[in-house]
């Protein structure tokens, strides 16, 4: 069905999201007034009137007509008010012209049919993130795999492991993966702090650094040291300490779903009825059998029905979760593995309890660390902030920007995708970003970790184009959320599943790399750093095609343009007030400059390119 939209550019349509330039106030309180703007280009016609639809306890109301606030270059403001009559709200914008026809505007979009409440915009009381987390640049670290110190070679190699050389290839599948050892230790880390500091990361994410049977010690046998293997509770003392002086932040890996079936409670109980610890797992038939995760007989599943183990492990003052982020370790948070597993079995549901047990526990300690919760689906719904600040998730960033990029002439088939298309185009790229970030409020938005790929995925650059990964890594970087930077993805390193992406880091050359990506995410990260648009600023797409996408991100300190291309050379036309100060456009990456013809802002789109410019506030 063809409307008046359809003859209006993309750049010029109405335009709201949950950040400060339209929701000032961005940690509302119960019962509090709340502001809310919202802007509509003259082009789309003679404006009637714009309301607001909300919820309040359950029921839909809408607000009186807003108000004109302002009106300049070509763009009229609106501002309606609600009241926080509850924690949770949502909301969606009503548009209705002089000529009769009329838009939604929610979440995922503009529509001229009314759409379903789950696509609103949120708004909520839970934004208790510290300040600190919306502008990080997150690198995670695989211990085993980082660097490996002097002290790693005091150690005798665990009679679980299968001893490796550091430039050995790592055993991609089969029988031993899990077991390949390469003696990566926190002094290791230490050691080349001074390279994280350079590469302009701000936070450190240590997946777990607990004693196991395994190199990715996710099955915990202790959650009380850590592992002599990797130089002992001193070693992460240590390298916690040295961060903190070059102003990087340090999480660790916290595993509420399950230990491992050589952990000290689970050894307590099996086959053991009348013991203590029972009651911390789903055992049965005498303590014999016992549910695990995902059936895997080392990874047994938690019974979070049991107070004493919610004392041992969230809320009593020696907790797991509070003894790490206490003197002497001062960690600055956590990022719950399998989080979206964690209180759930059968008819059981524990799940969104026991996220605000933990912050809780952690914020009565520290209220500046942070709490991040993996969600290998979609997150959004389930993820809005009384718990986790923010999702580790791949479906509102990683995925859509992996299709984009996919490269249809590789053999092998990137299983991370799952079932369904791979190759996508630029316009389902948006779709799919905006389809899962929908549901986020924007304060858990500005937290979600954006990674190209992790320890437990293939690498981007494996399964895309040639050229790709520079493209996409300033995305990353200037997409809403924290970029993360998987160990190795600085050097181009390339992996066709999670085993093999845990190459060791070749700091001498073992392996081949790229060292050229360094340059790149040197300045993705100073740029970063440098534009408060890139740690708060609203985003507004302002032209997408098959091949080429171009967005703004705005505060009321200054606008920064993105234009990213993919595999052909196409240039974007744009109306010239579809973002303020094209003219005085100031290129940070790329290199290309805006052309002016007319009324019009031509955008570059050079094949594989990104550009990156700084211009003027625009309010």
């Amino acid at each position: 069905m063809v409307t008046k939209l359809d003859s209006v550019s993309r750049a010029l349509w109405p335009h709201h999201d949950g950040s400060a330039l339209y929701v000032p106030n961005q940690k509302p309180q119960l019962l509090e007034k709340v502001k809310l703007r919202i802007r509509i280009h003259n082009a789309l016609g003679k404006v009637k009137s714009v309301r607001v639809r909300f919820s309040e306890s359950g029921e839909a109301f809408p607000t009186p007509p807003a108000k004109l606030v302002a009106n300049k270059d070509g763009w009229s403001w609106f501002e309606a008010v609600i009241v926080m009559h509850n924690p949770y709200m949502s909301y969606r914008w009503f548009i209705e012209l002089t000529d009769g026809s009329s838009y939604w505007l929610n979440a995922r979009g503009l529509s001229i049919l009314e759409q379903p409440d789950i696509e609103d915009f949120r708004i909520n009381t839970f934004s208790s993130a510290p300040d600190w987390g919306k502008s990080a640049v997150m690198y995670q670290i695989f211990p085993d795999r980082f660097g490996r110190s002097a002290h790693a070679d005091k150690h005798k190699t665990p009679t679980w492991a299968i001893p490796k050389v550091w430039g050995e290839k790592v055993t991609a599948s089969g029988i031993g993966t899990s077991e390949q050892f390469f003696g990566g230790d926190i002094y290791g880390i230490t050691e080349h702090l001074d390279h994280l500091k350079e590469l302009g990361v701000t936070l450190i994410y240590l997946t777990p650094v607990f004693p196991a049977r395994s190199n990715h010690r996710y099955d915990a046998s202790s959650f009380d040291e850590v592992d002599p293997l990797l130089g002992g509770d001193k070693a992460l003392i240590e390298l916690v300490e040295a961060a903190h002086k070059k102003g990087l932040k340090v999480i660790g890996d916290l595993t509420s779903n399950h230990s491992g079936n050589a952990h000290e409670w689970f050894k307590a109980a099996y086959k053991k009825p009348g013991a203590k610890e029972s009651e911390f797992y789903y055992f049965s038939n005498k303590n014999k059998d016992y549910d695990a995760w995902f059936g895997v007989p080392s990874l047994p599943k938690f019974n979070w029905n049991s107070t004493e183990l919610r004392k041992r492990f969230i809320s009593g003052s020696k907790s797991i979760v509070a003894r790490w982020i206490k003197k002497p370790f001062n960690m600055d948070g956590w990022r719950i593995d399998v989080s979206n597993m964690t209180g759930r079995i059968r008819e059981e549901d524990m799940y969104m309890e026991l996220q605000v047990l933990i912050r809780e526990s952690m914020q009565k300690i520290n209220p500046n660390t942070i709490l991040l919760g993996e969600y290998t689906g979609d997150a959004a719904y389930q993820i809005q902030g009384e718990g986790w600040h923010g999702a580790m998730t791949y479906y509102n960033f990683t995925k859509p920007v992996w299709r984009w990029f996919y490269n249809t002439q590789v053999k092998a088939e990137a299983g991370f995708l799952g079932i369904g298309r791979t190759k996508i185009s630029g316009f389902e790229m948006v779709k799919q970003h905006l389809d899962f970030a929908a549901g986020f409020p924007w304060h858990v938005r500005l937290h979600n970790m954006n990674p190209l790929d992790t320890h437990d995925i293939p690498r981007f650059k494996t399964f895309t184009i040639p050229g790709a990964q520079r493209v996409a890594a300033g995305m990353q970087f200037t997409f809403p959320g924290m970029p993360v930077i998987w160990a190795g993805d600085e050097f181009g390193l390339d992996g066709t599943n999670g085993e093999e992406s845990r190459t060791p880091i070749p700091w001498n050359n073992e392996r081949p790399n790229d060292r050229t990506m360094l340059v790149n995410y040197k300045a993705f990260a100073k740029i970063r750093k440098e534009n408060t648009a890139l740690h708060d600023g609203s985003m507004r797409f302002v032209y997408v095609s098959d091949e080429l996408i171009a967005y703004v991100r705005e505060n009321k300190k200054q606008t920064i343009l993105v234009v990213a291309s993919r595999g052909s050379n196409t240039n974007a036309s744009i109306p010239l007030d579809a973002v303020k100060g094209l003219i005085q456009a100031e290129n940070l990456f790329g290199g290309a400059k805006i052309k002016v013809d007319g009324k019009s802002a031509i955008l570059p789109g050079d094949a594989l390119s990104i550009n990156i410019w700084r211009l003027p506030a625009s309010f």
